[in-house]
């Protein structure tokens, strides 16, 4: 009858030992699990305000006029920064 007993405890005292471990590795796993989703989302809010910076940028940035050359000169005649002698100036270097 000993012998039955102790067997008993054992296996008892072993199922009881799964019971935990289980218990301890599903909550590593969810957290685990939580953490990287928090990640991810993290992540992706980080990619929506970058893309709603350069967004913002693109629209609050001056237009470029088609008018204005690389050196800054503005042709439009209709503009009210249009200077005519560095037009002059610009168009008599282009024409030696």
């Amino acid at each position: 009858m000993a012998s039955t007993q102790g067997v008993n405890v054992l296996r008892y005292s072993a199922l009881v030992a799964g019971l935990v471990y289980g218990v301890y590795h599903q909550s590593s796993l969810n957290s685990s699990a939580k953490r990287t989703e928090i990640e991810h989302e993290y992540a992706r809010k980080e990619r929506l305000i970058e893309q709603a910076k350069a967004e913002w940028k693109k629209k609050t940035q001056p237009k470029q006029e088609t008018s204005t050359q690389s050196s800054g000169l503005i042709t439009n005649f209709e503009d009210p920064n249009f200077d005519l002698e560095a037009f002059l100036l610009a168009k008599a270097k282009e024409n030696p």
